[in-house]
């Protein structure tokens, strides 16, 4: 969805509106695939929050719509062979949208669909390849100010950072074996050279402007409702209890205690801190 929908239209919409939204969003599949690639699905179990014994573990989940898994390429190691973007497909799981490559070989696999990538546009991964959008290489290759995403921790691990929507690292600097990325969150962070990334900016960049709409969608996608720890119980929450709207009445807490806005969370003590050119504000 485009910034200027949203922009003229910032009124509370109506069911009729919501369906229209919908119609507005299944455009964005630019290619006339309706059904993902059977090959590259997989069954998608639902957990719904509960660990092992059945315990909720993590809060506010459940209720999600059934779904497929597609099984992406992070990895980028069909290296040297020439592919081709097939179609581009809304995926249920992520918010970026995915793109079906069709290689020379005859393979078919899924990426991460970047900005400006369109159907029957060619892309390739190597260690000299054009700097061209989809294509993938080592980051020591390069070149200063240039957009990336998919970006390694470890070289040969896969994509593991910036593959969210809208987002991109940019290369601002080349020291011996390091590069230094600045990371969408502002942080300015070493990576090794070898480390693998794909040139471009993730696409669907509107996904941050998308109105849910209704409480039933956010069901759908597996968010169960949070309640307000004002509004519960003294024994549910340390925020609770009180006559009338009586406020939090203390330093915000978690339901466990801990000191719940603005804390550092990060370990002092942990071993990527030496990696950390500039923090994130």
């Amino acid at each position: 969805m485009s910034c200027e929908f949203w922009a003229k239209n910032p009124e509370p919409i109506t069911q009729n509106e919501l369906a229209n939204m919908k119609r507005l969003i299944k455009k964005r599949i630019f290619s006339n695939r309706v059904e993902p690639e059977k090959s590259l699905i997989v069954i998608l179990k639902k957990h719904s929050g509960r660990d092992n014994s059945g315990s909720i573990s993590t809060r506010h989940q459940g209720g999600r719509q059934k779904r497929y898994y597609r099984i992406i390429d992070f990895t980028r190691n069909k290296r040297n062979i020439e592919g081709v973007v097939e179609g581009i497909e809304y995926d249920p799981n992520r918010n970026a949208d995915i793109a079906l490559i069709k290689y020379e070989d005859g393979e078919k696999r899924y990426i991460l669909h970047p900005k400006d990538l369109k159907v029957g546009d060619k892309i390739i991964a190597g260690e000299n390849v054009e700097i061209k959008i989809g294509n993938a290489l080592p980051l020591g290759n390069v070149p200063i100010g240039m957009p990336v995403h998919n970006v390694e921790i470890q070289p040969g691990q896969g994509g593991k950072i910036v593959r969210g929507a809208g987002t991109s690292a940019q290369v601002v600097a080349k020291e011996d074996k390091y590069v230094h990325l600045k990371l969408p969150s502002g942080e300015v962070k070493k990576f090794m050279r070898d480390n693998w990334a794909t040139i471009g900016t993730i696409g669907n960049i509107g996904h941050k402007e998308e109105i849910i709409g209704k409480a039933g969608r956010k069901i759908l996608m597996g968010i169960r409702p949070t309640v307000r720890g004002t509004a519960q119980n003294p024994r549910s929450h340390p925020h609770g209890g009180g006559e009338g709207r009586s406020g939090e009445g203390m330093h915000p807490k978690t339901p466990w205690g801990k000191p719940a806005r603005g804390k550092r969370t990060r370990n002092k003590n942990k071993w990527t801190n030496k990696l950390i050119v500039k923090r994130r504000k």
